[in-house]
């Protein structure tokens, strides 16, 4: 036999041998220089962006896309389709939910040759254009937390096995990246949001008052403790003319920012409302229009709305759905605000009435916002309207701004620990002793 004959295999044998190392050195310099591109930046786009570039160069694609997947906290899953790039001039592939599927249950690469004859995908609608895919999981710590898809090679083959293996080298080196950028946005997010509630808080705590009034004849506090950072209680004291002041407290649906702004609406409408010449049930009635106008259907607000005469020791109100305070008097039985109607922004047009009551030296007035009477414990038992009974009677001759301190304390004590579900908020009014 001749010698050429005996040194073709093994020719052929160092050849596939050199095609296997010269493979391997290219995919190691992909990677490397992945590796370096990406782990430069925090940017999640930018990230993505890079390892799609990226990949459909390694592989010779025409396009790529990353799908995100984040899940909630209901246990449902939440895809973002977050890059898509393409080597070509045609549209964009549509990411398949069908692919999202299978990848979810699987968490293995999947190479697609003939999509319309797969079994596996049987009944799914493909762009005409797709010849062949691969997709590939980016797992984080045994979770999906996203897929990596490539479709049709430039020179019309199938993808090889070379290029599943690659690419899913590629998912795997890539998928802590991508997660790292994702949970540094989240933060940077989550940072900024704490930051506007910040300057949200201090300027809904600038539109409370400052300090109560000075009104001769009378001691006057009020306090509001939110929930959260910001929140929807509201209580003002608006000066009408040299005797008379008007005084409120409301609040308004949800919390938060969005009960904070909403909170913040009333105020200014009620501001615009009081004039000496507008009495407490005209001032619901065109407040209650304004705010049905500018808010949604499902956004209302309750308000306790007063005013108080100080030269003739009188008190005109009106209730727009609130928690009805106490007026306790010494020479009559404790009795509760009732008069008004609905709370504000319900209807259109409502009817609203009005009551004015005498007020006797000593009385004391104590209105409050639901933050109180529904202030729960650990066995979910609300406070409720007797303890606060209880303890205005217990201290009712004490200050009025101890009055307060011992309500706050008496809920903080029947809640024992338990969160605070909604804001609490307190306005006291005594007419003094001679």
């Amino acid at each position: 036999m001749p010698p050429q004959a005996n040194q073709d295999p093994v020719f052929r044998s160092l050849e596939d041998e050199n095609r296997r190392l010269k493979r391997a050195v290219e995919e190691l310099s992909v990677l490397n220089d992945l590796a370096r591109a990406i782990g430069a930046s925090l940017n999640t786009q930018e990230i993505i962006q890079t390892i799609v570039r990226r990949s459909l160069r390694a592989v010779g694609a025409e396009q790529g896309v990353i799908t995100l997947v984040e899940e909630q906290s209901e246990q449902s899953m939440k895809t973002l389709v977050r890059t898509m790039a393409s080597s070509s001039e045609q549209e964009h592939f549509h990411f398949s939910q069908a692919l999202l599927g299978w990848m979810h249950l699987n968490k293995k690469p999947l190479v697609i040759s003939d999509p319309r004859s797969d079994e596996r995908f049987r009944g799914i609608p493909w762009d005409d254009s797709v010849r062949s895919l691969i997709s590939v999981p980016m797992m984080v710590k045994s979770e999906l937390r996203g897929v990596l898809t490539v479709y049709n090679k430039k020179d019309g083959k199938p993808f090889a096995d070379d290029d599943q293996r690659l690419l899913a080298i590629i998912a795997a080196q890539s998928g802590q990246v991508v997660e790292n950028a994702r949970l540094n946005e989240q933060e940077r997010a989550l940072m900024k949001m704490q930051e506007e509630l910040r300057l949200a808080a201090r300027i809904q705590t600038e539109l409370l008052p400052h300090t109560p009034p000075v009104i001769p004849g009378y001691e006057i506090v009020g306090r509001s403790i939110p929930a959260q950072e910001v929140g929807g209680d509201y209580y003002d004291f608006i000066p009408i003319d040299e005797n008379r002041w008007a005084f409120c407290i409301g609040d308004v649906t949800g919390k938060g920012l969005p009960a904070s702004l909403l909170m913040a609406n009333l105020q200014a409408t009620l501001r615009g409302q009081t004039t000496p010449s507008v009495g407490p049930k005209a001032c619901l009635g065109r407040s209650n229009q304004l705010l049905f106008q500018s808010t949604s259907p499902e956004k209302f607000a309750t308000l306790f709305y007063a005013i108080l005469d100080a030269r003739e020791h009188r008190l005109c109100y009106a209730n727009a759905g609130h928690e009805n305070p106490y007026l306790c008097c010494s020479r009559s039985e404790t009795k509760r605000l009732k008069t008004g109607g609905i709370p504000l922004g319900m209807l259109p047009e409502f009817p609203f009435e009005e009551e004015s009551v005498s007020l006797d030296e000593d009385s004391l007035i104590v209105a409050f916002s639901d933050g109180i009477t529904e202030a729960m414990n650990a066995r979910e038992e609300q406070f409720g309207e007797e303890r606060i009974a209880a303890v205005i009677d217990q201290h009712k001759n004490a200050p009025v701004s101890e009055i307060v301190d011992h309500l706050v304390a008496a809920v903080k004590k029947h809640a024992a620990g338990h969160p605070q579900s909604d804001d609490i908020t307190v306005i006291v009014v005594r007419r003094k002793k001679l």
